[in-house]
């Protein structure tokens, strides 16, 4: 039996989620009379992480709302910068991400990852147990309820992922002070504590370190540190910060 029939259409940047017809203008979908709003975008394509206002003939509705026959939907994309409420801003990266989580943490940004496939429920449950936006281009791993936030990274591009999370969520920046390794805090390390851990080279040509307060890694200005700093540089002028 068909139920009643609504009228949605969807913000150009959700467009990459749902079938080609349904990229332009409105669109007739029919319903079970009962399904919530955010269950039937959601079974078009859109994960309600990359949704913003819901609007039913023009007044804003919550995803728990079920649309009534003839109504007209429609479903806008995230604001940017986007808050998210209830915690400090923090990340969880899926195995798919290490590029993007390194180059947060170079930033100052705590971005947790797991460099090893754990799973989606397993993701998911740390997402909502540590209070972190869940960072990943898996469309189905977004739409797990028990999720506490997360956001769709759109590129597969390391430079413009990071464009993307720091455009979307405007975090602070701090570069310099995490481990690009762990997540851990940096501090300051005297080259005499950390003479050992450094190869004869590096002893005699360095004599500025840092030491993850975590793994206990050594940091310092090696010949791979221009490229880093362009980063650093190019994440600072557009989206600010403090250099360190």
């Amino acid at each position: 039996m068909r139920g009643p029939e609504i009228h949605i259409s969807f913000a150009p940047g959700l467009g990459l989620f749902v079938p080609a017809p349904r990229r332009t203008g409105r669109t007739a979908v029919t319903t079970d009379g009962v399904s919530t709003l955010g269950h039937l975008v959601e079974s078009l394509g859109v994960p309600l992480t990359e949704v913003g206002a819901l609007l039913v003939d023009g007044e804003r509705v919550a995803p728990a709302h079920v649309p009534a026959g003839g109504a007209v939907v429609e479903v806008r994309g995230v604001e940017r910068p986007q808050e998210v409420p209830g915690a400090p801003l923090r990340f969880l990266l899926d195995v798919h991400l290490g590029t993007l989580a390194r180059r947060l943490r170079l930033l100052g940004v705590d971005a947790a990852y797991e460099s090893e496939d754990i799973g989606d429920p397993a993701l998911a449950a740390r997402s909502a147990r540590e209070r972190r936006v869940l960072l990943s281009r898996d469309r189905g791993l977004l739409r797990r309820r028990e999720l506490w936030a997360g956001a769709y990274v759109y590129s597969h591009r390391p430079d413009e992922q990071l464009r993307d999370v720091l455009g979307r969520f405007a975090p602070p920046l701090a570069p310099w002070t995490r481990c690009t390794a762990c997540n851990g805090a940096l501090t300051g390390a005297d080259k005499d504590e950390v003479r050992e851990l450094l190869e004869h080279g590096t002893r005699h040509t360095y004599d500025v370190f840092a030491r993850c307060t975590g793994c206990e890694r050594v940091y310092w200005r090696g010949a791979h540190h221009a490229r880093l700093e362009e980063i650093v540089r190019t994440a600072l002028a557009e989206f600010g910060g403090a250099p360190a």
